[in-house]
């Protein structure tokens, strides 16, 4: 259905609201998250994925390959599995074995691609791989879930669905690398592609056949086991398998390190939402859509649990939220003169953070042929806003400074709680990780992720150079460079910086993680730490073969059950 859009668009929330830790940390998928931006293209470009070759055995170990045709190019998962000691099995960075190990090649390999990917992809970091690969990652068993469902199809049964809800998936990803690292293709490679402008498309692409992997192996397993009884997943019972990932501190410092990349997730986000709310009415059949998303939504945050205390609170929230919102639906009349901006304005005084930016989420839901098209503005050259304004006048910096992080002119960095963590860069990995400044020698390794401190730091130099220009300033400071760019950045692209203290004693990164995962399109965000979390991915979407007659977007909240 066609849009009307004539009446003025409603404004976009602003900056200091939105980019708050605490606000991101309660970020939820949405129409515009990289998983069900990918599916919409497959199904609507009509690509055709073929298992082009399986050779594995009954203890699991061999090679499979997947292909995905496009309308120009094809992609295929070259995928090596293992039969993992359960002792060498580990989450952490510091593995150097895994159940099994992928990439995603640049066409279509030959056998003496897949001969030189065997001896490099299963050792990850300590080996190499080429510019024909576009990802490389690695995956272990969630093993208690694993030999069940391995056992019941063996028998001819399907496995418990109680089990499959509470863990979610079969393996879970501890890392998905692309873009240039370990010999990769960098992102400037394939960005042209259609099929890649919108971010992280190579990523999920390769997520997306793992999945199909994944299902297609447990069941091989069970039919080697027992040939004569053994049956193949119910088709809905095998979408309830997502793919799990175990993601921790490395990711955290990617929204610091990339301002410009962020602003293009964020405001595209914001748009769609200023967007659904300048309607100036809900057609009947949006309207009911809506109020279907909402049950939906309900089910999905009774199923969502984690026994991290601030994830807990968080889903209390939610929960409590998700209740007010169903009674105040009951109570007004969607019918009405631009419905959405009212009960947007309602949800601000009545929800909680998670409550609301759920409620995001769902006010896209129904708006696909309004809001799906910012997809295509997510992407963003970030070489072009490095290049730092010389010629902007001293007082011109200060009023973005002030501006921007007026918030961290008021803290008194010298107070130890202000600057308790440090971001450095672990020699043995190569990864972020986060230290205790009073407790561990790792401040002269420190990497400048805290804008806030570095921009008061700033402003008392700045102050000494009234009526000159920035580029004077950093002839005599050039330490400031990075936050002076990071400023001018931010002035120009508002949703480029986090509003927040990144190095507090209170920080907790798993609100930077959220942020980030929800854009992938993550559910079941489930926190074991304050830095690392486990995820669900792909969860009850619909596998290659049945995108075609299927829904490629109504798949992230469970069905209601039918009357």
């Amino acid at each position: 259905m066609q849009i009307d859009m004539t009446a003025a668009t409603a404004t976009l929330r602003q900056p200091g609201q939105v980019m708050r830790l605490e606000r991101l940390g309660s970020f939820h998928q949405s129409r515009l998250s990289f998983m069900r931006i990918l599916l919409r293209r497959l199904k609507s470009e009509n690509w055709r994925i073929e298992r082009r070759m399986f050779d594995i055995d009954a203890r699991g170990t061999g090679t499979a390959v997947y292909t995905a045709h496009g309308p120009q190019n094809s992609y295929s998962l070259v995928a090596f599995a293992n039969d993992l000691d359960p002792a060498k099995r580990s989450d952490r960075v510091i593995a150097t074995e895994w159940d099994a190990t992928f990439t995603l090649f640049d066409g279509i390999p030959t056998e003496a691609d897949i001969t030189r990917l065997r001896a490099n992809v299963p050792l990850q970091e300590a080996g190499r791989i080429s510019e024909s690969e576009l990802s490389l990652s690695r995956a272990n068993r969630s093993v208690r879930l694993w030999d069940h469902v391995v056992e019941a199809l063996a028998a001819g049964r399907q496995p418990d669905p109680a089990m499959i809800d509470d863990v979610g998936y079969l393996m879970r990803t501890t890392a998905v690398y692309g873009s240039g690292k370990f010999g990769a293709a960098d992102r400037a490679a394939t960005s042209g592609r259609p099929e890649f402008q919108a971010p992280y498309q190579i990523e999920m692409l390769s997520v997306y056949l793992t999945r199909t992997f994944v299902a297609d192996l447990v069941e091989d397993m069970a039919r080697q086991k027992a040939p004569a009884t053994a049956v193949p997943m119910e088709p809905a019972l095998r979408r309830r398998f997502g793919i799990g990932n175990s993601t921790g501190l490395g990711m955290a410092p990617y929204l610091l390190n990339h301002p410009a990349l962020l602003h293009s997730w964020i405001a595209a986000r914001e748009t769609a939402l200023a967007r659904v709310r300048a309607l100036p009415k809900a057609a009947p059949q949006h309207a009911e859509t809506f109020l279907q998303m909402v049950d939906r939504a309900v089910l999905h945050a009774q199923a969502w649990h984690s026994e991290h205390p601030a994830q807990i609170a968080k889903l209390a929230d939610l929960r409590s939220d998700l209740d007010k919102l169903t009674a105040h639906l009951k109570a007004i009349d969607l019918g009405g003169a631009h419905p959405w901006d009212a009960l947007w304005r309602w949800a601000e005084g009545a929800l909680t953070l998670e409550g609301q930016e759920q409620l995001v989420s769902l006010m896209l839901e129904p708006y696909g042929d309004l809001v799906d098209d910012l997809a295509e503005q997510m992407a963003c050259d970030e070489d072009r806003h490095w290049r730092i304004q010389g010629s902007m006048t001293c007082a011109r910096l200060s009023a973005i400074v002030q501006d921007i992080y007026g918030w961290a002119l008021d803290i008194d960095w010298d107070a130890p709680e202000a600057q308790a963590r440090v971001w450095y860069v672990s020699e043995a990995k190569l990864e972020p990780r986060l230290g205790e400044r009073r407790l561990e020698p790792v401040e002269p390794y420190e990497q400048p992720l805290c804008p806030g401190r570095d921009a008061a730091r700033m402003m008392a130099d700045l102050a000494r150079f009234d009526g000159q220009t920035t580029a004077a300033f950093l002839l005599a400071h050039p330490e400031h460079r990075h936050i002076v760019r990071r400023a001018q950045i931010a002035a120009r692209l508002p949703y480029a910086e986090i509003r927040g203290n990144t190095i507090g004693a209170g920080l907790l990164p798993i609100d930077m993680l959220r942020a980030k995962l929800s854009f992938f399109g993550a559910c079941h965000f489930d926190p074991r730490s304050d830095r690392w979390v486990r995820i669900t991915m792909y969860q009850n979407a619909p596998y290659p073969g049945e995108l075609a007659a299927g829904d490629a977007d109504d798949w992230t909240y469970p069905p209601l059950a039918a009357s």
